[in-house]
């Protein structure tokens, strides 16, 4: 109806900022109105450039330059005291940067043979108990978790058994960090696979496959008791799981949902409202999506074994900005609704949503 028409969120592009390098990541600073572009000038050397909001315009505030093209960053592992940032970049070397003195990285390891892909942190900013960690997903089929405080060796090495061929590890995300204990990784592969470890047991609780390479997987929140984990394809596929209940043998309900016909980069939940998310595509475009439960999350199977029960995803708006692809996106956790995303047509963009209260 027209009435619940003008109801929709609508996406507002409210500040384009031309960069003369490709962007691979975009991220806001935490409690504060500024964002870092990250990525890979003309000749082969790394950027980090920090920008702040000022109305309807950017200023940009630092330009840092580093030998090697910085492909993720994550605040996540950080206080909000420090807010230091850590990047994985095309040589394999995790960083940990001060912005205020951006000279030398507070932290440094050679953490992969090969590209760091992803990077994902918690038990910073307040969220996730227990420690302080960093994952790293590679080229080189590795996952690494990393301790900040513990130099040189990581703290959890996922790597493919002996005889197992190594895949291109394209996404790393944590979750269920709701106390001291607990703690997952999840991980998604160039040939579809979805593995998800388990670091209170040191032990792979879950695998599955969707067919396709998997491009970003993100859980709904990462502090609290397992929920949903999303995971998007390179064919336009994303997949929801829920993960409250796992089935002995069939693992996790999910719901896919075909969004477009290219590749969706990347998958990012609205910090205030985990049932809301945006996915943003191959085609320039952006998607925000709705997650309905279904009127019971589980039942039992013919064993009398509990298995979950996936619900559906809505459409709520898309738009399409770009295009090229659009490679990174980051919701404000501060401002519901503000947006930043960046896309090989060597453009940032701040994005406004409207109305994701009424939804």
């Amino acid at each position: 109806s027209a009435a619940a028409g003008l109801e929709r969120p609508q996406v507002v592009s409210h500040v384009q900022q031309a960069l003369s390098y490709t962007v691979f990541d975009c991220k806001w600073v935490p409690r504060s109105a500024r964002l870092l572009c990250l990525g890979s000038a003309a000749r082969g050397t790394g950027l980090v450039q920090l920008y702040e909001l000022h109305g309807a315009r950017l200023e940009l505030l630092r330009e840092i330059e580093k030998p090697k093209p910085i492909k993720c960053g994550t605040f996540g592992a950080t206080s909000l005291q420090h807010r230091y940032l850590a990047t994985g970049d095309f040589d394999g070397n995790l960083n940990i940067w001060n912005l205020e003195a951006p000279e030398i990285p507070v932290y440094s390891v050679k953490g992969h043979k090969e590209i760091i892909n992803s990077i994902d942190g918690v038990g910073g900013l307040g969220i996730g108990e227990g420690a302080p960690e960093i994952v790293t997903g590679s080229r080189d089929g590795t996952v690494k978790v990393w301790d900040p405080r513990q130099n040189d060796t990581p703290v959890a090495n996922m790597e493919p058994v002996q005889g197992e061929s190594k895949r291109d590890c394209w996404t790393v995300a944590f979750g269920n960090a709701y106390n001291q204990e607990e703690r997952v990784v999840c991980a998604g592969y160039d040939n579809g696979d979805i593995k998800l470890f388990d670091l209170k047991t040191m032990s792979l609780r879950w695998e599955t496959n969707i067919k396709n390479g998997v491009c970003s997987v993100e859980f709904d929140r990462k502090d609290i008791n397992m929920n949903k984990l999303v995971a998007t394809s390179l064919e336009g596929k994303f997949h929801v799981f829920d993960m409250r209940t796992q089935h002995p043998t069939k693992g996790f309900a999910s719901v896919s949902e075909k969004a477009q016909k290219s590749t969706i980069w990347q998958v990012r939940h609205l910090p205030q409202n985990r049932d809301i998310f945006m996915t943003s595509g191959g085609s320039g475009s952006l998607h925000l999506w709705k997650y309905e439960y279904p009127a019971l999350r589980s039942k039992k199977d013919s064993e009398g074994s509990e298995m979950g029960v996936a619900g559906s995803v809505c459409l709520l708006q898309n738009v399409t900005l770009s295009t090229q692809p659009i490679s990174s996106l980051d919701w404000s956790p501060d401002k519901k609704g503000l947006c930043v995303c960046g896309a090989f047509d060597q453009t940032v963009r701040i994005l406004i949503v409207t109305k994701l209260n009424k939804i």
